[in-house]
Formats: C-alpha cells, sequence, structure tokens
C-alpha cells in the first residue's frame, strides 16, 4: 500500500473550460489534503504543462473550445509523453461510443459530471495509488538495469584483463612486450574503422587480436628461443602456432572466441595464397585474419627485438606497400594508409621499443 501522506503530495493537473468545474474539484482535492493542484481552462497549454508540471493525474474535461479532450489526449500520444500517465476523463456525456472512443486515445477511468464528492475522491486516489506503485516498479527495474549494466560492464573489463594477461603470457615466451600487443590491437581497429566496419565488428576485432599468437605456448623451448635460423622441421613446427592458437580459442559460442580463434588460424594466411596454415587466397582469408596479418607485421617491422633492430617509420610503410598483392589485401594497404594520422598517434602513445631512427633489418614476411 501507498502511504496517504504521499498520495496527498501526488501533482494533478485539472483542464476544463468551465471555472466552476476548476474550483470545485481544486476545492475538494484542497479540502482532502493535496497539495499539488494545478488547473487549467486553455487545453492548448496542456502539453507545456505537462512537460513543466510532470503530473501524476490529468483531470481532462471532453468537450472544450479550440481542443477538445480528445484531441488532448492525441497530442499527449503523438508527443510520447509519459505512456502511463493516468487520465480521468471529466464528461457528461456517458454515450458507449463517447467511453470506447476516449478509451481508444488513452483514457483510463471516467468522473461522470454533476460531480459526487465521494466518487471523485475515490477514484482519483484509486488512480493515483496505481500510479505510485507503478512508478516505483519503473524506478526498481532501473535500479536493476543499472546494478546489471554495472555488473556487464565490470564482467567485460575483467574478461579483457583476462584476455589481456594470456595473450602477454603467450607474448613473453616470445621475448616480446605488452606494448606491441597493445599496438597492434589498436592498429586492427584503425584498420576495422578505415575498412567501413561496423562498430561491433571493429570493437571484436579489438578486443580479440591480442590473442592471435596464444598458440605459442605450445611451441617447445629449443625451437621458440632458438638463437639463430630454425631448420625446415623447426618451421613446420613453429607454424603450428595457428592452429594450436585457433584449438586452444575455439569451441565456445561466443562471438569473440569465435572471432579470436578466427583470428589465431588465419593471421598468418597471404593473399596470394602462399600463406599457412592452409594457403587461403584473397577473399577467402577471413577479413579479421587480414586486417591482423598487416597490423602484426606493422608493429613487429617498428619495433626492437633481442635478435632484430627496429626499421623507420617510413620504410616500414614501404614494406607494407611494396607487399600489396603479396602478403596484404590491396584495399587494406589503402586503408592503412588512410588510417595512418591514427596510427602515427597510437605509436606516439605506445612508442615503448620503437626507437625514432634505428636500422633496418630482413623482413620475411609471413613467417
Amino acid at each position: 500500500m501507498i502511504p496517504i501522506e504521499r498520495i496527498l503530495q501526488s501533482r494533478v493537473l485539472i483542464v476544463d473550460d468551465q471555472e466552476a468545474n476548476l474550483l470545485l474539484l481544486e476545492k475538494i482535492l484542497e479540502g482532502e489534503g493535496y497539495t499539488h493542484t494545478l488547473t487549467v481552462a486553455d487545453p492548448r497549454q496542456v502539453l507545456d504543462l505537462c512537460r513543466s508540471f510532470q503530473p501524476d493525474l490529468l483531470l481532462l474535461d471532453l468537450h472544450m473550445p479550440h481542443m477538445d479532450g480528445f484531441a488532448v489526449m492525441e497530442q499527449l500520444q503523438a508527443a510520447a509523453f509519459d505512456p502511463y500517465l493516468p487520465v480521468l476523463v471529466l464528461t457528461a456525456d456517458c454515450t458507449r461510443e463517447t467511453k470506447l472512443r476516449a478509451l481508444r486515445v488513452g483514457a483510463r477511468d471516467f468522473l461522470t459530471k454533476p460531480f459526487d464528492h465521494l466518487e471523485v475522491m475515490n477514484r482519483i486516489r484509486n488512480m493515483l495509488e496505481v500510479r505510485l506503485l507503478q512508478r516505483d516498479l519503473l524506478d526498481q527495474n532501473r535500479i536493476l538495469e543499472e546494478k546489471v549494466r554495472e555488473r556487464t560492464l565490470e564482467l567485460a573489463d575483467t574478461r579483457m584483463e583476462v584476455i589481456h594477461r594470456l595473450s602477454r603470457a603467450a607474448e613473453f615466451r616470445d621475448q616480446g612486450t605488452g606494448l606491441h600487443l597493445l599496438r597492434m590491437s589498436q592498429f586492427a581497429l584503425c584498420l576495422a574503422e578505415a575498412a567501413g566496419l561496423d562498430r561491433e565488428h571493429c570493437d571484436l576485432i579489438l578486443a580479440a587480436s591480442p590473442m592471435h599468437d596464444i598458440g605459442k605456448i605450445g611451441i617447445p623451448d629449443r625451437i621458440l628461443f632458438k638463437p639463430g635460423q630454425l631448420d625446415e622441421e623447426e618451421w613446420a613446427i613453429m607454424r603450428t602456432h595457428t592452429t594450436i592458437g585457433a584449438e586452444l580459442l575455439g569451441g565456445h559460442d561466443s562471438a569473440l572466441m569465435r572471432t579470436a580463434a578466427q583470428i589465431a588460424l588465419t593471421h598468418h594466411e597471404r593473399w596470394d595464397g602462399r600463406g599457412y596454415p592452409q594457403g587461403l587466397i584473397g577473399e577467402q582469408i577471413p577479413i579479421e585474419g587480414r586486417i591482423v596479418a598487416l597490423s602484426d607485421v606493422f608493429d613487429a617491422l617498428l619495433s626492437e627485438r633481442p635478435y632484430k633492430r627496429a626499421w623507420p617509420q617510413a620504410e616500414a610503410v614501404k614494406a607494407i606497400d611494396d607487399d600489396r598483392g603479396g602478403a596484404f589485401d590491396p584495399a587494406l594497404v589503402d586503408c592503412f594508409h588512410a588510417a595512418l594520422p591514427a596510427i602515427d598517434e597510437i605509436i606516439g602513445r605506445l612508442a615503448s621499443h620503437i626507437p625514432p631512427d634505428s636500422g633496418g633489418a630482413t623482413y620475411e614476411p609471413g613467417l
């Protein structure tokens, strides 16, 4: 039950072109202890008054000059003003046709003229009690929705933290740094946006791309940390990190894990078909794999590692251009150039291990 004190504090707007009716209803309400009552004789003012006064109940005459009660209710509906606002119709016209028409455009109940004091008070109190219960329910729903939203964000943050730490674990085994993951995933986001992918798709690539090399967890140390060149058998084992990663990440129905597994499997495929593990050609390679392939190589060229020096950015960009149609999707190379200003900003923010002007190293795309 709603406390009577709260009901009496409700806001009631009364609309009737007859001043006598307004005075009578206002007097009845004030006599019962209602403290927030507003009356208006011109129905053309109702929409603006509803917006400013925010009534809990609207008492509305049907037959008025300039704008009848039906038109007022239709106007409120068209303006999408509080679909839960209860309307108590004031009318001497009790015909079935009038009542049905009023109900169709938003009326909830009727007060018959001339007014009966007890009927007025009981109908108003009943409608206000329902209104306040409904408002409480809506408030509770909003609180629950906010808690769910906060919990969802917390879970998303936790998931991303687990992803980042797991991805870093794989990269540490390859003597890398967490900044590489941050940079290349940001590069991938820039490329996805430049390629015109929708927001959800771009966010998936940003979240999933750090897991691209997670399969290196399954590569033996003797190969992963070998100081010299790998022989043919060792390269064959090294290249299995793509299928190992896809197996580790696969088998889950979430869009994020499906995208991550796809990237892990295909980020070493080449546009010309000479990549691995499947030798896919052109658009057979998923767009996510093509984007991460370019982003990963670009950051690798820029980065200083124990086994190589960093490339100057101009040389790294030229290497990407030189492999247009070879390792990389030609259209994505164009997107890469369009995204370079944003990529430069990322490099500036996350420049550790990218010396500004270092000597080059041999570029071996697709390995």
